[in-house]
């Protein structure tokens, strides 16, 4: 049997819309009242969320916890986002969600949302106070690292291959992106 879902005219999209939404293998984001949708990730996009969770699991103090989308972050009634990967305080995740800023949110770069991850997304994250954002280009490879300082983001670092970032927010962490696609 086919879901049918009817989608608001006229008025931007709310949480309520997004839960109403069908489980159809895409993920339904929404920024400032945009539905975004997008298509399934591919594999090698996959094994770089899954080298960078296990690799930020391992130095991850107990007061904090990593996750790997989908996972809501309300960030507002018209704003909800899935990270690829996103690292929280425990007390801030409900049983639904987080509905707050992450400490550290990271979007793996994907053809399709290539765009939206360095631009619009990261200027949400920033208005949240999320401390801090990277983005990793599996492409390249490449993993791109900013941190806020007054209310805005600053580049931390970039780097490429076989070159360590040594990450000190949220907490200390060497990640070296051409390792992150290899697996």
């Amino acid at each position: 049997m086919e879901t049918v879902t009817t989608l608001p005219r006229s008025r931007p999209f709310t949480r309520a819309d997004l839960d109403s939404m069908p489980d159809d293998g895409h993920r339904y984001e929404l920024i400032d009242g945009n539905l975004v949708v997008t298509p399934a990730p591919a594999p090698r996009h996959q094994r770089v969320v899954l080298s960078l969770a296990v690799l930020l699991r391992e130095g991850c103090p107990a007061e904090l916890e990593v996750f790997i989308a989908p996972l809501d972050v309300v960030l507002a009634s018209d704003t909800v986002m899935q990270p690829d990967v996103l690292v929280a305080r425990r007390v801030d995740v409900t049983e639904r969600d987080l509905p707050t800023a992450p400490v550290l949110a990271v979007e793996v770069l994907s053809p399709s949302t290539r765009r939206l991850d360095r631009t619009l997304k990261r200027s949400r994250f920033q208005e949240a106070g999320c401390p801090s954002y990277w983005v990793v280009d599996p492409d390249e490879p490449s993993l791109t690292a900013w941190d806020l300082h007054d209310r805005r983001y600053t580049e931390a670092a970039h780097v490429v291959g076989d070159q360590t970032y040594a990450a000190r927010l949220p907490y200390p962490v060497d990640i070296q992106p051409a390792g992150l696609v290899e697996g």
